[in-house]
């Protein structure tokens, strides 16, 4: 008698739990993150950091359109890796929910509780017939009543705070180098030069200011910048990772 390998009949429907206690799209929807342009974020109590990749998927696509860090409000920005069309409608919904919370309670949301909500939405497309996983990880980083915050959310609708992380193709190599030279007294300008090494290491040439995008908060000011071309250019001469 012939056997199929042993997913086969429980990774058709995303309601199907394996014999051994999967759920295999969620699991294979995991893959799109693997396989996302890098993107770096760490925190410090002096502030925190995103750094992303980009890369030109087509000799005439302007680069300047492609956008990996975005402002959600304020005092939280965010990036991701995986399905860059669920991380677009991810994103947007985030915004939301910070706009609706600043109208009803007249303040700023937690960046956890922001964080909930979209893991809310994420758990609840494991759940239901005829939906598959959001194939994206998000990253939120802000400054709230707490200090700096950083947050991963997971496929599964979970999430976990982070003092560093690396997501993409480049995870591993970037995770490895954090490791090393990672501790909580940076400063921003310090965390920023972090990040880019730790992203020079997961590539084979040096970084192009067209195809890296930052963003910080410093816990003081308590206010999300994304940085420009030339502050870009800058900081990957002095991190000298540009060559």
């Amino acid at each position: 008698m012939a056997f199929g390998p042993p997913a086969l009949g429980y990774d058709r429907a995303i309601t199907v739990f394996s014999p051994d206690g999967k759920l295999y799209q969620v699991e294979y929807a995991s893959e799109n993150v693997r396989k996302g342009w890098t993107t770096i974020a760490l925190k410090t109590r002096r502030g925190g950091v995103i750094a992303a990749e980009k890369r030109k998927i087509a000799p005439l696509i302007d680069a300047r359109s492609i956008e990996k860090v975005y402002i959600i409000d304020t005092h939280i920005g965010a990036s991701f890796a995986g399905l860059a069309a669920d991380g677009r409608v991810l994103i947007d919904y985030a915004r939301q929910v910070a706009m609706n919370y600043r109208f009803i309670y007249d303040e700023q949301i937690d960046v956890e509780l922001l964080t909930r909500y979209v893991c809310d939405i994420k758990q609840l497309y494991t759940q239901h017939a005829g939906v598959r996983p959001f194939g994206v990880s998000l990253i939120f980083l802000g400054v709230d009543r707490r200090g700096v915050r950083l947050f991963r959310t997971e496929i599964n609708g979970y999430y976990f705070g982070y003092l560093a992380l690396a997501l993409g193709m480049g995870e591993q190599v970037a995770t490895q180098y954090l490791e090393k030279h990672y501790n909580d007294d940076l400063d921003v300008k310090e965390q920023i030069i972090l990040a880019l090494r730790a992203l020079r290491a997961t590539t084979e040439g040096p970084l192009d200011p067209n195809y890296v995008e930052l963003g910080y908060i410093d816990a003081t000011e308590r206010v999300f910048k994304k940085l420009g071309y030339d502050e870009i250019s800058s900081f990957i001469s002095e991190a000298g990772v540009d060559k």
